[in-house]
């Protein structure tokens, strides 16, 4: 019986980029050539949900990563050069942020390393939540469909964080671009100094340090693989400060995106009025035989009671008394979305933002904690006088609005009474009383907002403008051109004079020309500057610790997609060490080679090297088809760690016997233990002294399976979830398998719990495709998949000849 139970295989229509499987549960996520990323179940290999690529994220996926608790998936472009967070329950773009350059490789990894203030930091409740009232959704009447955010995604826009452990998003890409990204959201640090292309990276988890696989070119212009470590001592030593911070920023980098769909929403809102009054008012202008303006059409109704023959026609016909009243009720409706956005999501967002920037601001006073972070207090004072000012903007906008409803209210109920009156119908008493103040407010409405000149603003509508309340939500660098009129407000004739208060920094600026728009910039790049110095502190922080050339790139993987090739990185928690698997194929094609650093760069430990020998893995055949391997020589295609001491690798048959593919768990229990004794010439090319590194033959016992029919080449697995996937070589046929199986009654609770896992995830009706099945059930039954993976296989035979040798 093989070791493994194959669970799952399936041929896609697309070639696969990267494949990575979720930490928590049973899932895998694959991004294809066509922009295309997909999450697949391990029960048949079923597929879950698909998210098509857009114009606005972009099509070119060069990368995966999960969060440590499985609730959340990065993925990067390169086409747009973004890094995008993906939800996995509704497979919706929760945030999306741009890099400097084309990410290559992401590694997200959660800080373990524990400590009596970090313990305690974990367990408290987040006292915000006891001053501060929750935030509330955005409004689902108003989509930001032009935005890659949906109406209700604000929920989890504020839930983005998850756990409270700090987590850290790495990327890499090319000419040494290296970030981290706290909770994958805020840039705790911006490294310089790497040189090449990087391959792969691995932050250890307790911050010491950071392994990066990077492709440098050398003297004479050839590429090279090398292993570099850069020290990341600052992080580690700063742990609970680093959270913290990290945690402040992270808020506060989602507070800004909230008030920036918040905002959207109110222009959207604003868009509303202009295009339903332009559809009455379009048809009007062009049939119009008079020379007259829409605005003087309306105050001759106004001060003679009397209207021309098209103004009539339009009133009576197009607008009809019951459209007029449903016309006024939805403008009136949109005016109070505006209103209820400024007050309960503008103002509350602000409030949230001065707690959260006046706690940041306590700790950059503690600088003996903070300052070698590079918080500023100077800069950070800044930011909450910026977001005050934005405050007292919004402020003023609600003001402007309460007056433009007034004016808009009085408008409606006069024209609603005329136009009984051309129908000769009873008006309500309570309506035929019009006071001399009421018809200011009409004259106004009309002097406001029907324009005399097309041309005289720059607005979306033709005819009719709101251009009192529109001009706060321009985002345009120029004044307002119908500033608020702050004739006879004493507090402002109080300040004018009174020397000591005119420029006292504890008051907050008004700015009475600008926009809300440009104010709400001016906040967002202080608040930038005070996110970004920070990551430039920490970033030069990091010092290179270790640069280790391993071998040349060999002409042979220059077809290979680099997000499947070899070195393979890994970081043993327990024992403290960043493993690396590679080949090289060049000098010594059957032999595997471990390397092993320690994650603390000032120790004087030598790093440890070991070859591993694939020439006779198999002893002890149980039947004849192990009997005839056990002689085969093998070259290793793929290596990835399952876990701390096992190595899962994708074999091939070398000579006579290269159409064979096997499967295989590595122990490396022994290799480990080897390889200190290796005589270290630290300018000398790995390669170049492979004839003196250690060499250990580890025998594999049931621990392998036979790939028949598949020209595999690329493995992905999981060593908590104990699943593996392998991918052929034209990366399109794949297979799932269940790498422990030896127990089965035992495990059978646990396929219970995994499943209890997955109860809580949802799909969204328009991510599924056709076969697709919601994350609610649990693969069904497993009875069902004997007898579809023999039909699945007698259906690959044929697809596999389409393959690339």
């Amino acid at each position: 019986m093989p070791a493994f139970r194959q669970v799952g295989e399936k041929q896609l229509p697309n070639p696969v980029l990267c494949m990575a499987w979720s930490p928590k549960r049973d899932l895998i996520a694959l991004a294809n050539t066509a922009g295309e990323l997909l999450l697949h179940r391990l029960a048949s290999f079923q597929r879950v949900w698909s998210l098509p690529p857009t114009d606005r994220t972009g099509k070119e996926i060069t990368a995966l990563a999960w969060r440590p608790d499985g609730k959340t998936l990065a993925f990067s472009l390169g086409d747009t050069k973004q890094v995008v967070l993906c939800g996995v329950e509704k497979a919706e773009i929760l945030h999306v942020f741009p890099v400097q350059s084309p990410v290559t490789c992401m590694h997200w990894m959660e800080v373990v390393e524990e400590s009596s203030s970090l313990n305690s930091f974990y367990s408290s409740e987040d006292e915000s939540k006891l001053f501060l009232p929750k935030i509330p959704t955005l409004p689902k009447s108003y989509s930001t469909t032009s935005k890659i955010f949906s109406e209700e995604k604000s929920d989890e826009i504020l839930n983005l964080l998850g756990d409270a452990r700090l987590n850290v998003l790495v990327l890499g890409g090319d000419s040494g671009f290296v970030e981290l990204y706290a909770y994958g959201m805020y840039k705790i640090a911006a490294v310089d100094g790497v040189s090449g292309t990087c391959r792969n990276l691995c932050l250890s988890s307790d911050l010491r340090s950071l392994s990066v696989i990077a492709e440098v070119r050398s003297a004479d212009n050839n590429p090279e693989i090398c292993y570099i470590q850069l020290d990341t001592g600052l992080l580690s030593d700063c742990l609970p400060e680093v959270t913290r911070m990290a945690l402040k920023f992270t808020y506060i980098s989602t507070l800004l995106q909230y008030l920036h769909l918040s905002l959207t929403c109110m222009c959207e809102a604003w868009e509303d009025i202009l295009m339903q009054m332009d559809l009455r008012l379009t048809k009007f202008v062009q049939e119009k035989n008079t020379s007259t303006q829409v605005q003087d059409e309306f105050l001759e109704l106004l001060l003679w009671g009397q209207s021309s023959p098209e103004l009539q026609a339009l009133l009576m016909n197009q607008l009809t008394v019951k459209g007029l009243k449903k016309l006024g009720q939805s403008i009136e409706s949109s005016y109070s979305s505006i209103q209820k956005l400024v007050i309960s999501h503008l103002q509350s967002g602000s409030e949230a933002l001065l707690y959260h920037l006046s706690e940041v601001r306590g700790m950059s006073l503690w600088r003996q904690k903070f300052e070698p972070l590079g918080l500023d207090s100077a800069a950070i004072e800044g930011a909450i006088t910026a977001v005050g000012s934005f405050s007292l903007k919004a402020n003023e906008l609600l003001q402007v609005i309460d007056k433009s409803m007034k004016n808009f209210k009085a408008f409606f109920r006069w024209l609603y009474v005329a136009m009984l009156r051309m129908c000769e119908e009873h008006v309500p008493p309570e309506l035929n009383k019009m006071t001399q103040k009421d018809i200011a407010f009409v004259a106004d409405f009309l002097s406001e907002h029907f324009s005399e000149n097309e041309e005289l603003f720059d607005r979306k509508g033709k005819y009719f403008n709101v251009e009192r309340v529109g001009q706060y939500l321009k985002d345009e660098d120029e004044d307002l051109m119908s500033p608020p009129n702050t004739q006879g407000n004493q507090w402002l004739k109080f300040l004018e004079e009174s020397t000591h208060l005119k420029e006292s920094p504890l008051l907050f600026p008004s700015y009475p020309q600008k926009s809300l728009h440009f104010v709400k910039r001016m906040m967002e790049s202080v608040i930038q500057h005070c996110l970004q110095k920070p990551a430039e502190v920490i970033g030069k922080s990091v010092k290179q610790a270790a640069f280790v050339p391993l071998y040349t790139v060999p002409e042979s993987s220059e077809n290979t997609p680099r997000l499947f090739e070899l070195p393979s990185l890994w970081n043993d928690k327990k024992a403290k060490m960043h493993n690396v698997v590679f080949c090289m194929p060049e000098v010594s094609p059957s032999k595997l080679y471990l390397l092993r650093i320690e994650t603390r760069s000032n120790s004087h430990a030598p790093h440890s090297v070991v070859s591993i020998n694939l020439h006779h893995l198999i002893e002890n055949p149980e039947d004849d088809d192990a009997a005839d391997q056990s002689s085969y020589l093998y070259s290793c295609l793929d290596a990835r760690f399952y876990d701390d001491e096992v190595l899962t690798v994708v074999l091939r048959g070398r000579e006579e016997q290269s159409d064979w593919r096997v499967l295989a768990q590595l122990p490396l229990s022994s290799s480990l233990s080897g390889g200190t004794d290796f005589s270290w010439q630290p300018d000398v090319r790995l390669d170049q002294q492979s004839s003196s590194i250690p060499c250990q033959t580890p025998v594999l016992g049931n621990q392998w399976r036979k790939l028949d029919n598949m020209k595999a080449q690329f493995v992905a697995v999981n060593g908590i979830r104990k699943v593996a996937c392998v991918l052929s070589s034209n990366v399109r046929h794949i297979r799932v398998f269940e790498m422990d199986v030896e127990d089965e009654d035992d495990e059978g609770l646990d396929s219970q719990n995994a499943s209890a896992d997955q109860d809580g995830l949802e799909t969204s009706g328009t991510s599924h495709g056709p076969g697709e099945e919601n994350l609610e059930t649990d693969g069904h039954t497993k009875k069902e998949e004997g007898g579809a993976l023999q039909k699945a296989e007698e259906h690959l035979e044929s697809e596999e000849a389409l393959e690339v040798p």
